[in-house]
């Protein structure tokens, strides 16, 4: 997960700090994080760690009874170390991307080179000219009014209109070096609509800009050796559909992780086993 300037992550997940005061906004993949049910994670979790195993069985079969503890605590960390290895290299890569559009230097980094090379490829492709076609990058939106926030990764005019009208895309990137460049998760377009219907764009100098109107929006998948822009439905419905998915993070975000448990008549709260530490 990228770092924008104002986000800061707390035990709710990642917030906004706004520089205008007023309260904190809920970041979008906070909000999509806590309300959207990933089902496809858990048989993700079950292959990457399976695949751990069957690649070292021989250690694995070696240690399994001489060091169960230990090795039970690593393989269940194993699907976490994946998906934070993954998310760095995502980091990376955006950041490149960042870089390449705005024309500053570019980190020498071999395992994002590849996919800076598709990005680039694809600009190519549309005849993308970095001066003019850029709207903005890894650009800060508020929508105080609901109180979220969240980070577009490019807008940019294509050629995409009747008789090659150009038109504003807000354009996410996503990375995988695994998945089909031309799949793509149903909340990637609440994502989208999230960030398309926000109300104020924040500039470098942290003052508030309008967001411009958007006409249409993507997901720009880019793997090691392909890219696809898939265009995602990201209207005024799927709005509709993040700003309940908003309203149910929020709750789960102040409801009590526990609650007292209820007595029968006449039962009394059972005295709290005191225990006491041996020295050391």
């Amino acid at each position: 997960m990228t770092n924008p300037k104002h986000a800061q992550d707390t035990p709710q997940g990642r917030y906004y700090t706004d520089p205008a005061g007023g309260p904190a906004l809920v970041s979008v993949t906070n909000v999509l994080d806590t309300a959207v049910n990933k089902r496809a994670l858990i048989p993700w979790g079950v292959k990457v760690t399976v695949e751990y195993i069957l690649d070292n069985w021989r250690a694995v079969a070696s240690r399994v009874i001489t060091d169960r503890a230990a090795l039970t605590r690593e393989i269940k960390a194993i699907h976490r170390e994946v998906k934070e290895t993954a998310g760095n290299l995502g980091d990376r890569i955006h950041a490149a991307a960042e870089a390449h559009v705005l024309g500053a230097p570019v980190a020498d980094d071999p395992e994002v080179a590849p996919y800076l090379a598709q990005l680039i490829r694809w600009l190519a492709l549309w005849s993308v000219d970095l001066t003019t076609h850029i709207e903005a990058t890894e650009i800060t939106v508020f929508h105080r009014r609901l109180g979220y926030a969240g980070t577009a990764d490019l807008l940019i005019w294509l050629p995409t209109g009747p008789d090659g009208v150009m038109e504003l895309w807000l354009i996410d990137y996503k990375t995988s070096a695994t998945r089909s460049a031309k799949s793509v998760y149903p909340e990637n377009t609440l994502q989208l609509a999230a960030l398309r219907y926000a109300e104020t764009v924040l500039l470098p100098d942290d003052t508030d800009a309008a967001m411009p109107p958007i006409q249409r929006t993507g997901v720009l998948n880019l793997r090691a050796k392909s890219h696809a822009l898939v265009e995602m439905p990201a209207g005024r419905d799927a709005h509709a559909a993040f700003r309940g998915l908003l309203q149910g993070a929020r709750w789960l975000h102040d409801a009590p992780s526990t609650y007292p448990a209820l007595l029968a008549p006449g039962q009394t709260e059972p005295a709290r086993r005191r225990t006491t530490r041996k020295a050391a």
